[in-house]
């Protein structure tokens, strides 16, 4: 399976615009993502944005559950537009408190943050959990239902 995020190549940095508006340049919108090469028996999809910095402790960036298997792409700015999200889609509130997409917000000085974004293809429909649902409960929800996983990663820093 692979994952892609036109605006960088992975390793690369991820454009100011795509920023929480609490940093210079940045306007919080969401990264365009597209996936393929995913199995034949895919029941749904999940994509996260985490920055696994020593500093920000697996801060969540965006999460979006039950993506159906025959959507390949998010679009840029699709978070918290629903005529842009799939149809029957998630997004669980991320690290700031609020559902949706919350772009890169290092604090300054701390260095480089790789942002990690993955893909799982699942062989289920649906994981079953609500908007307020956290990193934690998505880990288990995701145990023995993950087919194949892909990332890109993308770093920022201030």
């Amino acid at each position: 399976m692979k994952v892609v995020c036109p605006v960088f190549q992975g390793g690369r940095f991820i454009p100011s615009r795509y920023a929480h508006s609490g940093v210079r340049g940045g306007q919080n919108i969401s990264l365009p993502v597209s996936w393929s090469m995913e199995p034949s028996e895919t029941r749904s999809f999940t994509l996260t944005i985490i920055d696994r910095h020593p500093v920000a402790r697996n801060w969540v960036h965006w999460i979006v559950l039950d993506m159906p298997p025959t959507v390949h792409a998010l679009p840029e700015g699709a978070s918290k537009d629903r005529s842009l999200m799939p149809q029957g889609s998630l997004e669980l509130v991320n690290s700031y408190g609020e559902p949706g997409y919350g772009g890169p917000m290092p604090p300054r000085g701390s260095g480089p943050h790789e942002y990690v974004i993955a893909l799982h293809a699942l062989n289920v429909p649906s994981l079953s959990l609500t908007e307020i649902s956290s990193y934690p409960d998505l880990q288990t929800a995701l145990q023995g239902t993950i087919l194949a996983s892909a990332e890109v990663i993308g770093v920022f820093e201030q």
